[in-house]
């Protein structure tokens, strides 16, 4: 799954937060790590919790201590994992998503492994929206995409 987690995570900070400054790259970054790093351990495992989530975030903030500009554009990658869990339903692994508080890992797979060919349906659904996003911010635009990969801004396009 790559389509569904980079359009609904992209889009839902854009229209929650409206913030110019945000780094969407982190962000892309930050929701695609709970797979690619627990696929390695198994199944689900601490990224696919609240705990490790939330680790994440406590991580960032503790090693950017005194430094804010670089602090700003970090937050994007736990805020990443926490939209991650969102749009995975992770929280449907009850053991998993509270652990080490109501469970472990036993042998839970990946929530992009239980839902099996749902997948696709969503992979389609994320695909459409990131066509829209395309539009929606002027990424046709060559000078538009530069200043993405670059900066990892975006902004509506008029």
């Amino acid at each position: 799954m790559l389509f569904w987690f980079v359009a609904t995570s992209v889009l839902t900070i854009f229209f929650v937060f409206r913030d110019p400054r945000f780094d969407y790259r982190w962000l892309i970054a930050g929701v695609l790590l709970p797979d690619l790093i627990d696929v390695w351990f198994g199944g689900a495992r601490v990224l696919h919790s609240l705990a490790g989530a939330v680790g994440a975030m406590v991580l960032v903030m503790v090693v950017t201590v005194g430094r804010r500009p670089i602090r700003k554009r970090l937050l994007s990658l736990p805020i990443g994992v926490l939209l991650h869990l969102v749009f995975d339903g992770a929280f449907s692994t009850t053991e998993v998503f509270w652990w080490p508080f109501m469970g472990g890992f036993a042998d839970a797979d990946l929530p992009v492994v239980q839902r099996g060919w749902w997948n696709l349906g969503l992979e389609l659904v994320g695909a459409a929206l990131i066509a829209w996003a395309w539009r929606l911010f002027g990424l046709a635009d060559p000078e538009r995409r530069k200043s993405f990969l670059s900066t990892g801004r975006l902004t509506q396009a008029t």
